[in-house]
């Protein structure tokens, strides 16, 4: 079924210990877009600046992504990120943002995108995620993602909107924070409480954890030795899994496991060059060739 996400769209300048890319395509809602667009018709909502080269437009339509929804601010300049990795790959510096017109973004539903079933909020305010469930009617399943700034500052809202959504998403660092708890499995369940049905830690080369009311597990990584750029990774992580759940139209508990674990191949690949590169270069054979290996991997 189809997918929506609302979220940012970017430049990102990104330096790592395997090279520097400036002003390259970056944002959570392009990478979660262009992940799960192996699985699922994806709609895209967000908005860039007049500075956007139309030609990022026209490589998420060749992928199938629907940018409708992708509004361009007359006089406006698109969010910027300029980002440093340290060598171990999994820190990094902020070294400038530049919010631009992210910071006036007020997502303005469709008929279309009001009715879609499978929501992803990506990482945003959450008054402005708030404000998106305003609009959907009906949905199937909406997953939210968050970060330590909006844990920090924005908490009341947060855990309002944690009261109405299905699912989160996060890091460990931001569910240690959000609960106070140095233990991952007591923050997992601590998060459960506030309301989603099941929570996703996600623990970057030491995969992720899920969380509902009946089932706890760890899924690995998949053990890629070609880290080029992290970048997106997570993003990248949900796409798989919210496409693999759209396409099946399912969300048992088996279906749940299967979906993140594609999620984990998907952003395996997604880690392997700067910016959308190397999903570019892959086909969705080749996601489920990795899929096989992840499969075999795990057998014992």
């Amino acid at each position: 079924m189809p997918l929506l996400v609302v979220g940012s769209v970017a430049l990102d300048t990104v330096e790592t210990p395997q090279g520097m890319r400036e002003d390259v395509l970056g944002g959570s809602a392009v990478f979660f877009s262009y992940a799960a667009s192996y699985f699922s018709p994806v709609q895209l909502l967000g908005a860039v600046g007049e500075d956007w080269p139309e030609e990022h437009t026209t490589l998420l339509q060749q992928q199938g992504i629907d940018t409708s929804g992708l509004e361009v601010i007359p006089g406006g300049k698109t969010f910027r990120w300029r980002g440093k990795y340290l060598p171990n790959m999994n820190d990094r510096e902020t070294l400038e943002v530049h919010l631009n017109v992210l910071a006036q973004f007020r997502p303005q539903l469709s008929e279309q995108a009001r009715r879609s079933k499978y929501v992803f909020l990506a990482n945003g305010a959450p008054e402005t995620q708030l404000a998106v469930m305003d609009q959907l009617t009906g949905p199937r399943l909406v997953v939210a993602d968050t970060m330590d700034l909006w844990i920090r500052e924005h908490h009341d809202e947060l855990l309002e909107l944690l009261r109405r959504i299905d699912g989160l998403v996060l890091n460990d660092a931001e569910a240690r924070l959000l609960m106070d708890d140095e233990n991952l499995v007591r923050a997992g369940q601590g998060v459960l409480k506030l309301g989603p049905r099941f929570v996703v830690i996600k623990k970057g080369e030491h995969g992720a954890m899920f969380f509902s009311a009946h089932e706890t597990y760890v899924l690995p990584a998949f053990p890629t030795p070609q880290v080029v750029d992290p970048t997106g990774a997570g993003d990248s992580f949900a796409g798989g899994m919210l496409g693999y759940l759209a396409r099946e139209d399912r969300l048992d508990p088996a279906t749940l496991k299967k979906a993140m674990a594609y999620g984990i191949v998907v952003a395996s690949f997604a880690v392997e060059d700067f910016s959308l590169d190397r999903l570019r270069s892959i086909t969705r054979q080749d996601v489920e060739d990795r899929m096989a290996r992840y499969r075999e991997m795990l057998s014992f």
